[in-house]
């Protein structure tokens, strides 16, 4: 077998689709090391409501799990070049890095090396600003980026100005931007049949509140962390949040929560396709088949 090949592997799909499981049996068998590839996951003290399964990894180490403070923002830009370091360290210890995860925007800044600086908040740009309307910023932004990555930063006049921010940071910094990392990716996916999928959300869910992630939120919010930082992260924390406070009653967060992550796993795999059609080459496994074999297979193909 050639592991000269691909030197990252790549394992995603969309929410209580089995990811971690997958990931873990290839880590064992191709010697490798886990990246996790989610948005929530990093933040300490947030494990049931991310779905973060950490006693699934056994012995099989991982990364970047628990490496911010709840309450605290980390993004895409701070996502890639950290994902970067680990591969190079998973590299240098002779280990195949195994990046596993749903969150769309961070695996694609990776696989398709986004060209991110960290853009400082700028005072005399916002002065300029404050007195355009949202459009007329809008305009400007997608003028720089017309494809903008995140399509979120659109919709509130705070997130248009901080991306309109970052975007004139990006193009005045581009010829100083350090170069991103050879990779020869083998990217796999999970994929189930959307009822299937929406069976696994429910019973996953259902197991998370047994183990107490309602108790979860309240000890962050005890810890510190506001209301409103939680309802930041979305889903769980949003929903549950607003049962603590009363806003909602149990069965009406429960229902609303179920629905709400069933539509996350369809714009999930709204972004895998996305990231398809812009050159992204998955190998799609059948979850309610053998897809630990598949996957095997594919690469004793690949290897060739």
């Amino acid at each position: 077998m050639d592991k000269n090949r691909f030197n990252l592997m790549v394992v995603l799909g969309a929410t209580a689709g089995g990811k971690t499981t997958l990931a873990v049996k290839a880590a064992r068998k191709f010697n490798g090391e886990i990246i996790s590839a989610d948005s929530r996951q990093v933040y300490r003290g947030m494990d049931l409501g991310t779905g973060k399964d950490l006693v699934e990894y056994g012995r099989v180490p991982h990364h970047l799990i628990d490496i911010a403070d709840p309450g605290t923002e980390y993004n895409v830009f701070q996502f890639q070049h950290d994902c970067f370091a680990a591969i190079e360290g998973i590299r240098g210890r002779g280990c195949l890095p195994i990046l596993c995860g749903g969150t769309g925007l961070y695996l694609d800044a990776v696989l398709r090396g986004y060209r991110l600086v960290e853009v400082s908040e700028n005072s005399a740009l916002r002065e300029e600003l404050r007195a355009l309307e949202d459009e007329e910023i809008r305009s400007r932004l997608l003028t720089l980026k017309p494809e903008q990555h995140n399509r979120t930063d659109l919709d509130q006049r705070e997130r248009i100005i901080r991306a309109l921010e970052i975007a004139i940071g990006e193009h005045e910094a581009e010829q100083d931007l350090p170069p991103v990392p050879q990779l020869r990716p083998l990217v796999f996916g999970l994929h189930w049949p959307r009822n299937v999928l929406r069976k696994r959300i429910a019973q996953r869910l259902q197991q998370r509140f047994d183990q107490g992630m309602i108790e979860e939120v309240q000890q962050l919010h005890e810890s510190g962390v506001p209301w409103e930082s939680l309802e930041f992260y979305g889903l769980e924390y949003r929903l549950i949040a607003q049962y603590l406070q009363g806003k909602l009653n149990r069965n009406d967060m429960v229902q609303k929560l179920r629905s709400a992550i069933g539509q996350f796993a369809k714009r999930q795999e709204t972004f895998f396709r996305r990231m398809e059609k812009k050159g992204v080459d998955i190998h799609w496994l059948d979850g309610q088949g053998e897809p630990f074999t598949e996957l095997c297979e594919t690469v004793k193909i690949f290897c060739r």
